[in-house]
C-alpha cells in the first residue's frame, strides 16, 4: 500500500513538473457556480413506534409522524484553467449522519477538494468526496426514491485521499487512488485503502456501468472488502433501469488476540423508472439483503419502494410507500412487542437550483 501510495505521489509531482510551464497566465479563470439544494419530509411508520430510531434501519428518515428538515445544502465549483476545487456543505440531519465520524454537529462538510488535469486523459483529486460505491446519492433530489436501500446505508459515504481519474478512450474511465479508512476525515496512523472504479458505456449514453472498489484495514482489528456494481440502461425516454449489487466481506478482531473473525453480506436491488409523462414520473425499488452472519443484525431482508414524483419545475414532491421485511425481529409493534415486518408511508419535496 506504501508502494502504491508513493507511486501516485510521484505520478502526481512528475505532471506538475512536465505541465506546470504550459499554463497561460493571461486567462481569466472561470465564474464560481453555486447550486444547491433542499429537502423536507414526513415519515409515518404503521407501526407508530415511539423511540428512536422509530423503525427506520436505513439512512436519514429516523423519525416517525413528524415534520423533518432532511438537509439544507450549497456547494461551490470553481475552474481556472487546468485546476479546480469543489465546496459542498450540508446543514440538517441528512448532513449530520452523512458525516458522522466529525464532531457531532448538524452543520457538515460533505465534499471539500481540489483537482488538477495536466492533460485531457489524467485528473488528480486530493480532498474529501462522495463514494463512488453504489447507485444512491446523498443528495435527495438526485435520487427517486427518497428513503435510502441498505446498500447505501452499509456502504462507504466518504473517502478522503488522493485519486486519479483516467480516460481509457470514448466512454472507458479508469479511477485508482488511496484513502483514509472509509468515512474518516481525519485518520492519523491509521491504515490506508484502496479504491477504484472502472466505467464504460454504450456510445449514445443508454448503457452505463461501474464497476466499484474498497478494500484496506479499518484499524488493526478491522479489514473490509468491497466490490460493488452499478448498471442503469434507458429503454426509451419513458422507461429506464438501475441495477446495484454489493458483497462485503469484512475481517473482525473483537477481543483484540490477532484471531480474526470473518463475516459476509450482500445485496441487491433492481430500480424500475416509468416516465409517462414529463412532470411525473414512477419508481419501484427492489431489494433484497442476504446477512446470514447476521454482521448487520438482518439475517436477510426484503424492502420493497414504491415512490412517485411528482415534479414543478426544480421541485420534486415524492410521496412513498415502503415495506421491510426481515428474517430477524428486529422492529418494533410496540415498546415490548417486535416483529419481522414493518411498513412506512412517506411525503417528501426536494427542491434543487
Amino acid at each position: 500500500m506504501k508502494k502504491i501510495t508513493s507511486a501516485l505521489v510521484l505520478l502526481l509531482a512528475g505532471n506538475q513538473l512536465v505541465f506546470s510551464q504550459e499554463t497561460d497566465s493571461t486567462k481569466k479563470p472561470a465564474p464560481v457556480i453555486i447550486t444547491g439544494s433542499i429537502d423536507a419530509y414526513y415519515r409515518y411508520n404503521f407501526n407508530n413506534p415511539k423511540a428512536y430510531p422509530y423503525n427506520s434501519l436505513t439512512s436519514f428518515t429516523h423519525s416517525s409522524n413528524s415534520f423533518e428538515l432532511g438537509m439544507a445544502s450549497i456547494r461551490a465549483d470553481h475552474s481556472f484553467g487546468k485546476v479546480s476545487a469543489t465546496i459542498d456543505l450540508g446543514f440538517g440531519t441528512r448532513a449530520e449522519e452523512f458525516a458522522y465520524n466529525d464532531a457531532s454537529t448538524r452543520f457538515a462538510v460533505k465534499q471539500a477538494y481540489v483537482s488538477y488535469a495536466p492533460s485531457s486523459k489524467i485528473k488528480f483529486t486530493l480532498g474529501t468526496w462522495a463514494t463512488h460505491v453504489g447507485y444512491e446519492m446523498v443528495d435527495a433530489y438526485l435520487n427517486r426514491n427518497y428513503s435510502m436501500s441498505y446498500m447505501f446505508t452499509n456502504g462507504p459515504f466518504t473517502h478522503t485521499g488522493l485519486k486519479a481519474d483516467i480516460s481509457l478512450g470514448g466512454k472507458t474511465a479508469l479511477m485508482i487512488g488511496i484513502s483514509n479508512p472509509t468515512d474518516f476525515r481525519t485518520a492519523p496512523g491509521m491504515p490506508k485503502s484502496f479504491i477504484g472504479q472502472f466505467s464504460t458505456g454504450s456510445k449514445d449514453d443508454k448503457f452505463k456501468a461501474y464497476l466499484n472498489f474498497v478494500a484496506g484495514k479499518q484499524s488493526d482489528y478491522k479489514k473490509v472488502v468491497q466490490p460493488d456494481l452499478v448498471a442503469t440502461y434507458a429503454v426509451s425516454s419513458k422507461f429506464s433501469l438501475g441495477f446495484n449489487a454489493t458483497v462485503q466481506s469484512v475481517k473482525l478482531d473483537s477481543d483484540s488476540t490477532s484471531h480474526f473473525t470473518s463475516y459476509k453480506w450482500w445485496g441487491a436491488a433492481l430500480y424500475l423508472n416509468v416516465d409517462p409523462v414529463s412532470w411525473f414520473g414512477l419508481t419501484l425499488r427492489g431489494e433484497y439483503i442476504e446477512d446470514n452472519d447476521e454482521y448487520l443484525g438482518l439475517k436477510h431482508v426484503f424492502a420493497p419502494t414504491l415512490s412517485a414524483n411528482f415534479k414543478v419545475n426544480n421541485l420534486t414532491i415524492i410521496p412513498e410507500f415502503r415495506l421491510d421485511k426481515a428474517g430477524n425481529s428486529v422492529f418494533y409493534k410496540s415498546a415490548t412487542e417486535q416483529t419481522s415486518s414493518s411498513g412506512s408511508f412517506i411525503l417528501a419535496a426536494a427542491y434543487h437550483f
